[in-house]
């Protein structure tokens, strides 16, 4: 039976509003006056550049991290303190001494790889801003919100996905009427990843709040511990690089009309709650989910079913991101060390076995995919690049998801005003087939709140539907 009649929103809205497992979150959409005070470079102590480039992995280098990740942190300042931005500034001059690879450029070699270069005139970028209003003012400061854009620098003109030649750090305090101010960050993904990015945030907070360096442990570069093997050795299918064209209607109908970000708050009992099910339709094959198989599961499925993708027969993949330090052995990855260590996992399903599947089949398959990225599996990914390295993103029959739940970035933060009201990105353009999942900022049950807010793009005709499946009335 189809479950695809384009519904309008407003029904059943009172009945939804009664359970506090899934709930929609709203932002406003705002404009408020900014004002840019200051522009310029932060540059560090020299002595540490040893060499004029340094080498970047394979995983610094896939297409998929050639961006920058952009994010912004709200701070309720108990007075004003006119000194913020030049504390913050301070503490990143310090700190870049040892992260001094955030100093540099990238730039391409002959055969379209990238590489760190040091040269006149670099470092990382600062600015300073003001604004007339109020952090209140900003609506709801749980979740992110696209309005706040202006918090964070973009160079005029800038085109998207640009990571050459420029600054690899670019910071911005703006500071409010009511004494807040917040901290806007883009930080280039192929210098690190989630982990590295909290490790250098992590230095510069302490860094800021003792007034001298504070680096523990101290960072560690040795990005040839991902040297590709002699000969190379592609020894998996590699399904999350795959060239595929769209056959099927999903991107067709995701742009029936413009998508917009949606933001739902699940409760930590609601995801109990899938994670149980998941497990107990499959309790004959003693499968064991975790949290993030469950809800990754359901979010998939509801989002292929309110998009009413077709054929049945088209494969679609559920790609995501899997923290491989814990699988390296031979070497174990050092201390300190920055650099991406991710693989990028890969479930597939045929539209069918998603849409008239159960939530444990649909489990399975991203438990499979989680639990299939292995020392083998990442050996083979550095050698996969090396010989077929992508030049494009690729988001036929995709939805990638992104788990920023996994990182400590309100504990990463303080730079001695306390921890961010909310600390995270604020969009999801240009890649509407992107879902994150986010823990909960201070608009919620409050801090250890449990919950996770996941925020995905749906044209406007499928969000009731989508929020309807979210739900799954049991």
């Amino acid at each position: 039976m189809s479950i695809c009649k384009q519904s309008t929103d407003d029904d059943n809205d009172d009945e939804f509003s009664k359970h506090q497992w899934v709930r929609e979150l709203h932002f406003p959409l705002l404009d408020f006056p900014l004002t840019i005070d200051r522009i310029g470079p932060v540059v560090s102590d020299n002595a540490r550049r040893r060499r004029h480039t340094l080498y970047l992995s394979n995983l610094d280098d896939m297409v998929g991290v050639r961006v920058f990740t952009p994010t912004v942190y709200f701070y309720h300042s108990k007075s004003r303190d006119e000194h913020v931005a030049g504390v913050i500034e301070e503490a990143l001059r310090k700190v870049l001494i040892p992260y001094y690879p955030f100093t540099g450029r990238l730039r391409e070699t002959g055969n379209g790889k990238l590489e760190v270069f040091f040269g006149p005139d670099q470092g990382a970028l600062m600015v300073e801003a003001h604004s007339d209003v109020a952090l209140a003012d900003l609506g709801d400061l749980s979740m992110p919100n696209p309005a706040w854009i202006k918090l964070i620098y973009r160079f005029p003109d800038e085109e998207e996905y640009k990571v050459i030649d420029m600054p690899l750090v670019i910071a911005q305090v703006t500071k409010f009427a009511c004494g807040g101010f917040s901290l806007g960050l883009r930080m280039c993904h192929c210098l690190c990843d989630g982990f590295g990015a909290m490790q250098l945030l992590s230095a510069w907070a302490a860094t800021a709040r003792a007034g001298i360096l504070v680096a523990n442990p101290p960072p560690c570069w040795e990005r040839d511990i991902f040297l590709p093997r002699v000969p190379p050795r592609i020894e998996f299918r590699h399904s999350e690089f795959r060239r595929v064209e769209e056959g099927s209607t999903l991107t067709r109908n995701l742009w029936q009309g413009s998508p917009v970000m949606k933001c739902y708050r699940l409760s930590r009992d609601y995801q109990a709650r899938l994670k149980r099910r998941a497990q107990a339709a499959a309790a004959e094959g003693g499968a064991s989910f975790t949290t993030f198989d469950a809800v990754a599961a359901h979010v998939w499925r509801s989002w292929v079913k309110a998009l009413c993708v077709e054929p049945p027969e088209y494969e679609l993949r559920l790609t995501f991101s899997v923290n491989a330090r814990p699988k390296l052995k031979e070497p174990p990855i050092p201390a300190g060390f920055y650099g991406n260590v991710l693989c990028v996992a890969c479930a597939t399903s045929s539209v069918e076995r998603l849409v008239n599947g159960g939530l444990s089949e649909t489990a399975r398959l991203v438990q499979d995919a989680r639990l299939g990225v292995s020392e083998e599996y990442l050996r083979s990914t550095v050698d996969y690049m090396e010989v077929d390295r992508p030049k494009r993103l690729e988001f036929g029959g995709k939805l990638t998801i992104t788990q920023w739940t996994r990182f400590s970035i309100y504990e990463s933060a303080d730079f001695g005003w306390g921890k961010p009201a909310y600390a995270g990105p604020i969009d999801l353009t240009p890649t509407p087939q992107v879902c994150v999942f986010l823990p909960e900022g201070g608009g919620g049950d409050g801090e250890g709140s449990g919950a996770t807010v996941v925020c995905i793009c749906l044209p406007e005709w499928a969000c009731f539907k989508f929020r309807e499946l979210l739900m799954d009335h049991w």
